[in-house]
């Protein structure tokens, strides 16, 4: 008996079995590489007594790393798009960094279109040619999960977008993720005192939820009901889900005309417009402010909200209107969750040392401080996780700086449901360092977190020390 053997196939399946290899032996070497050269410049510098030139040498090594953490990122692709998104941030990452890693925002290799035609009509049941009067190939854009074209439906005058899922991308980005779960495991037994594996497996639950895009089109329909209910107009824009046209690896939803907030030093110079001038500031003002607004809502109001507020995902309308793009990531914060990070944010906003200790013990977090002062460490501590406000003086935030709290405070326990929260704020400030705007998030969020507590009957009337008005902002936002 002749047993047919397809050498191709066999290649190609060879090729698809190896591929978490291949990726898990770049990832290591990478990794241990950007490392260990870290590990020697340190050694190097205990025998620089000059600051000014340690200060060169440290800019020096941050960019040679920054170089490679680049090359990791943009070739590897998939997740590490997503990690480039987190560290790249300019109050909290190196400047070298920042100015290597914000480029990667939405520069994911695209799928071709032959290939996105097949996944189109597989889920959506149709022609691309009966779905569509028009179908644009070259994608607006292509990220780590997906890629979105903009296409006009038959029968109707407005475009849409085309959310298609890249094939075969959940395997390679569940690899990936897993790799840096054992990275972060090694690092907080080694030199950062904080629980990453939590944080990492919350990154691993979230993302999961990332590719079924029905689940996507719900909280999408979820936050623009509850925005739209509980203000007399959205402080922001949500993409209108056609509903009929959800799959799993396929979504289309309504199309907004804007311009990428990335991009908007550039219009502004095409304009001729002064970005240090009173029109700039005050467009740049509203665009926090409108974030500001709708993420309270979410978090504290809601507990239901949008996790993934980095730039690519935000556009600025006309009248400095702002979209809010990308419903993958959202959370679901559990009541005693909501409750104790309302607790916490009080906390924040009056300096409150025992109340943040109080707000620790009751979301879970739990600490070992070796240092004299541990409340005013721990109040610290709280500021640089939860707040969006730089100290007088400071451009950048560098958490783990031998000064800094995480240094001086081990973080033994975090909770895992708590980090879609901790990423939030954090990219939160890092759009308000890249607008030039130094503003406190817990200052502003006060009133909703008194809100939140009054309506669970955990503050009375007369503990209220905030005008409660739903939707509106102290005088005081921008001081």
């Amino acid at each position: 008996m002749l047993v047919h053997f397809d050498l191709k196939d066999f290649q190609e399946k060879f090729s698809t079995q190896l591929r978490p290899w291949q990726r898990s032996f770049q990832f290591w070497a990478r990794t241990a590489d950007i490392y260990t050269g870290y590990k020697a410049f340190q050694v190097r510098m205990c025998f620089e007594k000059d600051v000014q030139k340690q200060e060169a040498m440290w800019e020096r090594q941050h960019e040679v790393a920054a170089e490679k953490i680049y090359n990791m990122c943009s070739e590897l692709g998939g997740f590490f798009l997503k990690v480039a998104q987190i560290i790249g941030k300019p109050d909290l990452a190196p400047a070298a960094w920042v100015r290597r890693l914000v480029t990667l925002c939405d520069q994911a290799p695209a799928t071709s279109y032959s290939v996105i035609k097949v996944v189109l009509e597989k889920e959506l049941g149709q022609s691309v040619d009966d779905l569509f009067e028009r179908f644009d190939v070259e994608p607006l854009g292509s990220a780590s999960i997906a890629q979105v074209h903009r296409a006009r439906l038959r029968g109707n005058k407005n475009d849409v977008v085309v959310k298609v899922q890249h094939p075969g991308v959940q395997e390679l980005m569940m690899t990936d993720i897993r790799n840096l779960q054992a990275f972060a495991l090694y690092m907080q037994k080694t030199d950062i005192k904080f629980d990453l594996f939590s944080v990492t497996k919350e990154m691993e639950k979230q993302i999961s939820y990332e590719f079924d895009f029905k689940r996507e089109a719900d909280a999408m329909q979820r936050i623009q009901n509850f925005l739209y209910k509980n203000n007399k107009k959205s402080p922001v824009l949500v993409p209108r889900v056609m509903r009929d046209m959800v799959s799993r690896r396929v979504l289309v939803m309504e199309y907004i005309d804007g311009i990428p907030i990335l991009k908007m030093g550039d219009e502004m110079a095409k304009r001729g417009i002064n970005p240090s001038g009173k029109l700039a500031v005050a467009a740049k003002q509203n665009i926090l402010k409108s974030l500001s607004l709708a993420y309270g809502q979410m978090i504290l109001k809601s507990g239901f909200f949008h996790a993934d507020p980095h730039p690519g995902n935000i556009l600025i309308c006309k009248g400095s209107e702002v979209a809010l793009l990308d419903y993958g990531q959202v959370k679901d914060l559990p009541e005693n969750l909501r409750l104790g990070y309302a607790n916490l944010i009080l906390a924040i906003a009056d300096n409150d040392q025992v109340k943040a200790l109080q707000s620790y013990r009751e979301l879970g977090i739990n600490t070992v401080c070796k240092c004299e002062d541990e409340l005013k460490e721990l109040l610290r501590l709280a500021q640089t996780m939860f707040d969006t406000k730089l100290p007088p003086g400071v451009t950048m935030l560098q958490p783990f700086s031998e000064g800094s709290s995480i240094k001086k405070i081990a973080v033994q326990a975090f909770p895992e449901e708590l980090f879609s929260v901790l990423r939030t704020v954090h990219l939160l400030r890092g759009l308000s360092v890249g607008l030039g705007i130094n503003y406190s998030v817990a200052e502003q969020w006060r009133p909703l977190a008194e809100e939140a507590l009054y309506r669970a009957g955990r503050l009375t009337g007369k503990e209220l020390k905030s005008v409660q008005r739903q939707g509106i902002f102290r005088r005081n936002f921008w001081r």
